[in-house]
């Protein structure tokens, strides 16, 4: 189960343990950055990392926020997601 909280969208499982997370601290009033990728070990290697930041993407659309990206990954796979280049504030 996906849920957004303030400042991250985090992947929990049927008891509630965070099992992945993309955490965007906003940066002004409309502007996140976001700045750490995580994925439990027990989970690496099976696309949780691309359907966090998918949806976590889609929520920035959905409310208007813009995306700086200081995260590796998230910097990385903005390369592969060209969709979302329009939400970012330096674009590549």
């Amino acid at each position: 189960m996906f849920k957004v909280e303030e400042n991250r969208t985090i992947y929990l499982d049927d008891k509630g343990n965070i099992l992945g997370e993309v955490g965007y601290p906003y940066i002004s009033s409309n502007v996140v950055d976001v700045n750490h990728t995580f994925v439990d070990i027990s989970l690496r290697g099976k696309g949780i990392a691309n359907l966090l930041l998918t949806h976590a993407f889609n929520y920035f659309r959905e409310n208007n926020i813009k995306v700086k990206a200081s995260c590796s990954y998230a910097i990385k796979w903005l390369d592969n997601h060209r969709e979302y280049t329009d939400l970012m504030i330096e674009k590549k």
